[in-house]
């Protein structure tokens, strides 16, 4: 037979007929000459060498058997809902620069960054109590890659881009836009920038006080010599957003006018940052501490002193994580560390709330970023990969599945961009009054709402790629455990939920009645476009039962709008922007206001408004729906407490 490797046929020599590359060759091997074209009846010893090698070439096929990697360009140029924004929002001259620069950072992500991502992942850190001689020097081994990405974010000004502010109130969405773009190849140094930018907000929210001058600046800095990270130290052993019952460190006041602290911090993230915030409780005279959040204080210490020793620190183990295994996480024992008071005397709480905002915003970001990084490499793969004799993207159940993520992330996406461009307005001091009540409001619906929507579409995307999506070494399990961590980092779900509910408290009503007038000029807005209108007249129906369950709720007690809380945020979330779902039997479940203000857009695509459009077939406004159902009263915790202790 004439064969060739370059062919998906050859020719046999006898007959003129073409046969498949792999079966000819399987017939030329060692020699023999046998043909399908030859029907003689073979010897038992003819049958035998076929057999073997078949069963060679079975085995070879599967030594070389491939599947096309699913891969990014530059990101910042593939995401077009991303430059759309941008586009419609950005001053002119404001555009011109942030692209340039965008499309700069997309190609030095993809080129330089995402190779150390990997590596990030490979190298954990690892913790050296002793040394060779057995004295304890309680070191925390990183890897050079995660020491690089510390530079990097330096050098692109990740933090500082929010605080020099450069383009006015635009400066903050900018720095936001940056990390969405760097979050997915940071190799988990999302988490030590979150803090930086928390702990630099907390001191320019007290107005940088001469001795914090020197931190503020190198927190803010550009330059890789002088840019500091900083921890979040607030888990202790008694719980973790439970900071007033639980905090027990201690802090005692010495005669040069700084504090000593005693405890033990259970969780700290970032544990090789350079400074940190942490609470702790002022001991007086005799020794005692006030309970409570008024007992407690913030303090900014340094966690090594100018010779590289731990500032009375001990590290007691490094913490074992189903994810963000890049970053070193430990268990830390304070014994007399060195810190300065930052706040008034109890009144930690309220400083550090500040730095609480920007680590949700953060979060949000993470969120973002990993569901955005999840469908496109589903969409890549879904052109490359051949099934059922065709591509993936030919099966219609295939499709269906990655729009819905793509709703997902279009409607994450806008939500995160209203609370930057929010938080620039309100940094700048532009920010209405409506405006601040608004951002408060946001803040914690945004951070529960894309903690639950990125796990969803981890999940589902993960499934998307087949048996491919649970193997470590695609990288694709890293994207989702790494995920799972975002309904909990800085609150869960039903913490933020009551948070949600005490804004509505602190501002008696106030912040509710922003919050709809707010929707309503969005759909005045899209209710100009003909295609948005069944949109429209959703959201103005679910509104309206958002109305009726506010009025009811006005007279029940607490309990009630406890169990109520978690459905209500979603309802904020779906009304506002959307929803995240656990599955595709509820595929287009809400992306609301700002959607269809996109898609109302002069230049919007085809693509905008059917993201707007589909989310219209569900339910928006669930607690409306459960409150009617009898789901918050009637005994529904003693049901709740039934049904999970009732057999134990």
């Amino acid at each position: 037979a004439t064969c060739s490797p370059s062919s998906a046929t050859c020719k046999s020599r006898q007959s003129g007929h073409f046969l498949p590359w792999d079966r000819c060759q399987m017939l030329s091997i060692k020699g023999t000459n046998t043909t399908v074209e030859q029907e003689q009846p073979a010897s038992m010893k003819e049958k035998q060498v076929l057999e073997d090698l078949e069963t060679h070439l079975a085995r070879r096929e599967t030594e070389a058997l491939f599947q096309e990697q699913p891969e990014t360009g530059n990101q910042y140029l593939e995401d077009t809902l991303l430059r759309s924004y941008l586009k419609t929002h950005l001053p002119p001259k404001v555009l011109e620069e942030v692209h340039q620069d965008l499309e700069r950072f997309g190609n030095r992500l993809l080129t330089k960054i995402q190779p150390l991502s990997w590596e990030c992942e490979l190298n954990p850190p690892v913790f050296q109590q002793y040394d060779a001689w057995g004295r304890r020097v309680d070191h925390i081994h990183t890897c050079s890659a995660w020491r690089r990405m510390k530079e990097i974010s330096a050098e692109e000004g990740l933090i500082a881009e929010a605080y020099e502010k450069r383009y006015s109130n635009w400066s903050r969405l900018y720095q936001a836009v940056k990390l969405y773009l760097f979050s997915s190849s940071s190799g988990g140094f999302s988490c030590p920038l979150a803090m930086t930018d928390g702990a630099a907000k907390v001191i320019e929210s007290l107005g940088i006080p001469g001795p914090l001058k020197n931190a503020f600046d190198r927190l803010t800095s550009r330059d890789p010599e002088k840019f500091w990270t900083s921890g979040q130290w607030m888990t202790e052993r008694k719980g973790g957003s439970d900071v007033a019952n639980g905090t027990e460190t201690v802090a005692r006041k010495q005669p040069d006018g700084t504090y000593r602290l005693y405890g033990f911090k259970w969780f700290t993230s970032a544990a090789d940052s350079d400074v940190t915030l942490t609470l702790a409780r002022i001991a007086d005279a005799e020794g005692q501490c006030t309970p409570g959040s008024r007992g407690l204080s913030l303090f900014f210490l340094r966690v090594r002193d100018e010779e590289g020793k731990l500032n009375s620190i001990q590290v007691q183990r490094l913490k074992d994580k189903l994810g963000t295994r890049q970053m070193a996480t430990a268990e830390l024992w304070l014994r007399g560390a060195r810190a300065e008071l930052i706040s008034a005397e109890g009144r930690g709480v309220a400083a550090i709330s500040n730095m609480l905002n920007i680590t949700r915003i953060h979060n949000v970001i993470g969120a973002v970023a990993s569901m955005r990084r999840m469908v496109s490499l589903s969409r890549d793969y879904a052109r490359k990969r051949v099934a059922f004799g065709k591509f993936l993207k030919d099966h219609p159940l295939h499709m269906q599945m990655i729009a819905w993520m793509e709703v997902q992330v279009r409607g994450a996406f806008l939500l995160l961009m209203e609370i930057v461009r929010l938080l620039g307005l309100a940094e700048t001091n532009l920010a209405s009054e409506q405006e601040q009540l608004l951002l408060r409001l946001l803040i914690p619906v945004a951070k529960l709402y894309t903690g639950k929507q990125a796990s969803a579409v981890a999940v589902e995307a993960m499934e998307s790629f087949g048996g491919q999506g649970y193997m470590e070494d695609t990288g694709l399990p890293v994207i989702l455990r790494d995920t799972l961590v975002l309904s909990i980092w800085e609150g869960t779900t039903n913490i933020l939920s009551l948070d949600v509910l005490r804004s509505l408290a602190k501002s008696q009503g106030q912040v509710m009645a922003v919050f709809l007038s707010t929707v309503q000029k969005k759909l005045e807005l899209a209710s100009g476009t003909e295609e948005l209108s069944p949109a429209v007249q959703r959201t103005r129906e679910a509104i309206g039962s958002l109305r009726q369950f506010l009025a009811a709720m006005g007279s029940e007690q607490a309990l009630t709008m406890e169990l109520a809380a978690r459905d209500f945020s979603y309802s904020l979330a779906r009304i506002y922007t959307g929803r995240a779902t656990t599955g595709i039997t509820e595929p287009w479940n809400g992306l609301g206001a700002l959607l269809m203000e996109h898609a109302a857009r002069p230049d919007a695509s085809s693509t905008d408004v059917c993201a707007a459009l589909r989310w219209c077939h569900q339910e928006l406004c669930p607690v409306a729906v459960e409150s009617a159902r009898g789901s918050y009263g009637g005994g529904a915790a003693l049901q709740d407490s039934a049904l999970v202790f009732g057999n134990s």
